[in-house]
């Protein structure tokens, strides 16, 4: 487990700030490929049966996170930027049960090599509410632990 930073620019932002002992090109790729972000996204006790993504820019993804009590929660969203191995630029909207979307916000996820480290930034906005910011700060924060656990690992054999 390394460093970690969770910051509230203000109550429509949150940025998270984390060294993950692994090489960034490993880092960079289990953020796009659905095989490896099965592994790691959501909350701490989640899973994640569900996870479409079409990794180009304007390409979407659509994927669901399970809680502990069996409750699927749907997020959809649109890959707007992707500089490989550096920047993830996507939209994110939780979805109902009947396909309705809720409010969009835009994340960002750039990450740089520090050695065989990588300092990855995750940045979300605009949130409607500091109560909407801190339930993403809690889970955002536990997926960050949960990628961290899975990938540094696989950069040990890299």
């Amino acid at each position: 487990m390394t460093a970690a930073l969770a910051r509230r620019d203000n109550d429509r932002e949150l940025t998270i700030v984390r060294i993950v002992d692994a090489p960034v090109a490993l880092v960079f790729k289990v953020w796009s490929q659905p095989e490896h972000v099965v592994r790691w996204w959501g909350p701490k006790n989640f899973t994640c049966p569900n996870c479409q993504i079409d990794f180009r820019e304007g390409g979407a993804y659509r994927s669901s996170i399970r809680s502990p009590d069996g409750e699927d929660a749907w997020m959809v969203g649109r890959y707007t930027q992707i500089v490989e191995p550096e920047r993830i630029v996507f939209t994110f909207a939780w979805e109902d049960s009947d396909g309705l979307r809720g409010p969009q916000t835009l994340v960002t996820v750039t990450m740089s090599a520090q050695g065989q480290r990588t300092r990855l930034v995750f940045h979300q906005a605009p949130f409607d509410s500091a109560d909407d910011r801190d339930s993403h700060e809690n889970g955002w924060t536990e997926c960050m632990e949960r990628l961290e656990a899975y990938v540094e690992p696989l950069g040990r054999l890299h």
